[in-house]
């Protein structure tokens, strides 16, 4: 019979069950789960599958969710994927995870299937001796997973807003991407009625954003997402006529990426964001398919990981301020910001990427936050239990997107313009939706209008075929359609298509290269002018993949490099010796960077596009920009 095991502390908020009926692999399970994580989680031990389900259901009854259940899959445990396959229908957010022995290579084969299908979340090597830290490094993980999507921690933000209110939503949305841990509190609620008390703030203008972290709290009315960003603390205003070697606007995978590997070779590297980091990606619940995560990882969990390195070597972060335009003035680039600032810079890469295309439909439009969603699925499924949502869009971030809010979610519709998701989507999401029993997908639809006054009550959808239209009851619509690059800013500083993608290297058409010096054409990913690049979804023919947007940030590095020694060396003067030329700008820098041994590995990590310059008498030799461009009153983000 299914047992609970004794001891455990009465105050365990959640609970991790152990199934299976190998009594060897239950008892390590118990033994090591028990040792770290007793003192947070009840501990629940079944021996028999069959009774799972009853058991599970009385533990929610008493008000103590499942995180996670554990079970074995093996010779002993040949039901072990169906049983775990089966806890999605009891505990929909409930992570599940198969214990595979050790050179099971056959169960290996199953349980990978098995993710791959979305029938199981994780697995794990069943731990043989203790201590097991890996086995203890993935469960963390996973339990840090639950919890992140759960919420209920500590929260250093809290919010007290209106439930259903565009801004309340865009805050939910800014501190779910940051991965800052923040509580919201309807203001109509009991609860958020004594906050506001409490705060001596009687009907004040909603939201209110009160920051808990520090030695004296701050509460905010109605801020800017500005005035959060300066009052978090974590820039310092830049040093008047500081100039940087590199700006990189946009904090999205290819921008993240840039900044890491500008900043690790040397490069003063200034990022500009603003918005949140991660792009796209960082509203993506679940990414499966990223190199070197082979259990997954969040877009938002990867933006902060990259993030983090970033600015460990040095990168400043310039939080909510747009670029608003670039021009060129004194041999720097200026980009002048939404807060009245202006950067100057040797070189740039524009990284600022695409967001989701607007339905452009009126009624729809101001129900936005209302019910009507532009991506902020990671953000917004909790608030969707028992609720009947729609998504629109047939890429990977609306598959993402439907899979995590079949979570929550009573039922999931996909709408999909095409015939089939296969052009457009991994196949490993569509054979998880397959197998979700909660979604549906619908083709040949596309969403025509809606109902709704104070929230969203229904959508009128249309045969894209035959123009056919019908109404449906909808609780909830999450828009991920489309590919709009955020390069209005630049206006006709660079060449961009039609779409108002950049237009860069070999792409860019006879004329529009003018700008670069004669004789030389364009590296690739640099724009129409000299010193400027474009990396990510924002670039023409980009392939839309975060792997493929790291790449192109990563690959822009060098290319700066190159850039920054040809505009350093220059052309020779009549009667000069080549062994004359200037070595390297900033002398010192080369000092700090450790000279020759620096040089080499700098060689190595150059792109291939600068093979000619590896043969010359500068071998080796990396510029530095002897100015950066700076901010009049910006503030940044420096470690």
């Amino acid at each position: 019979m299914a047992t609970a095991v004794h001891g455990e502390p009465a105050g365990a908020q959640a609970v991790i069950v152990i199934v299976g009926r190998d009594r060897g692999t239950r008892e390590i399970l118990h033994q090591e789960l028990a040792k770290r994580y007793r003192a947070d989680y009840q501990i629940v031990v079944c021996d028999r599958p069959a009774e799972l389900a009853p058991w599970m259901r009385d533990l929610r009854a008493a008000g103590l969710p499942v995180a996670l259940v554990i079970g074995g899959v093996g010779a002993h445990d040949s039901d072990g994927i169906e049983v775990l396959a089966a806890v999605r229908a009891i505990e929909p957010t409930a992570l599940r995870v198969a214990a595979i022995g050790w050179g099971d290579w056959q169960s290996v084969r199953s349980v990978f299937g098995a993710v791959t299908a979305g029938r199981i979340d994780h697995w794990v090597t069943a731990p043989v001796q203790a201590p097991a830290e890996e086995f203890h490094h993935l469960i963390t993980e996973f339990l840090r997973e639950w919890a992140s999507q759960r919420g209920g921690g500590f929260e250093p933000v809290q919010v007290i807003g209106e439930r259903w209110s565009a801004r309340s939503q865009e805050l939910r949305d800014l501190f779910s991407r940051h991965r800052v841990p923040a509580g919201f509190y309807d203001a109509t609620s009991e609860r958020g009625r004594q906050m506001l008390y409490e705060l001596g703030l009687e009907s004040p203008e909603l939201p209110v954003v009160l920051l808990r972290f520090a030695a004296k709290r701050t509460a905010m009315v109605n801020p800017s997402n500005l005035e959060i960003a300066d009052a978090f603390g974590v820039m310092t205003p830049l040093p008047p006529g500081e100039v940087f070697d590199v700006v990189v606007v946009g904090a999205g995978p290819a921008g993240l990426a840039a900044a890491v590997y500008a900043s690790s070779e040397g490069l003063r590297t200034v990022i500009v964001e603003h918005e949140a980091i991660g792009g796209q990606a960082g509203t993506s619940s679940m990414i499966r398919n990223y190199p070197g995560f082979s259990q997954g990882i969040s877009g938002a969990k990867l933006a902060q990981e990259i993030w983090r390195q970033a600015w460990a070597f040095g990168t400043t972060f310039l939080y909510m301020r747009q670029a608003e335009s670039l021009s060129r003035q004194d041999g720097h680039y200026r980009l002048r910001l939404s807060d009245g600032s202006v950067l100057a810079s040797r070189t740039v890469i524009i990284a600022t990427g695409a967001t989701y295309r607007r339905l452009g439909i009126p009624h729809l439009e101001n129900l936005h936050g209302r019910g009507v969603f532009y991506g902020a699925a990671a953000s917004e499924a909790p608030a969707m239990a028992g609720r009947k949502v729609f998504v629109a869009g047939g890429g990977n971030s609306a598959g993402q997107a439907a899979l995590h809010l079949a979570k929550w979610a009573h039922q999931v519709t996909v709408l999909v313009r095409a015939h089939s998701l296969a052009d457009s989507m991994s196949d490993y999401l569509i054979r998880q939706i397959r197998s979700t029993p909660n979604i549906d997908v619908c083709y040949h639809v596309q969403v025509a209008d809606g109902t709704g006054v104070t929230h969203l009550e229904s959508l009128i959808l249309e045969d894209t075929a035959s123009g056919a239209r019908r109404s449906v009851p909808a609780d909830a619509l999450f828009v991920l359609i489309g590919s709009q690059p955020r390069t209005q800013w630049l206006r006709e500083s660079v060449a961009r298509d039609q779409q108002g993608f950049i237009l860069t290297g070999l792409d860019l058409p006879a004329g529009d290269g003018d700008r670069l010096p004669p004789g030389r054409p364009a590296l690739p990913l640099e724009t129409s002018l000299p010193g400027v690049f474009a990396a990510g979804d924002v670039r023409q023919g980009s392939m839309k993949r975060v792997a493929s947007a790291v790449g192109e940030g990563a690959a822009a590095v060098p290319l700066v490099h190159r850039y920054l020694h040809t505009t350093a060396a220059g052309p020779p003067a009549p009667n000069r010796q080549p062994q004359d030329r200037p070595t390297h700008p900033r002398p010192e820098l080369r000092q700090r960077l450790g000279g020759r041994a620096h040089a080499h590995r700098a060689q190595h990590d150059r792109h291939p596009a600068d093979k000619e310059s590896r043969n010359g008498p500068d071998h080796g030799k990396r510029p530095r920009p002897e100015t950066v461009v700076s901010s009049a009153s910006g503030r940044g983000h420096r470690r």
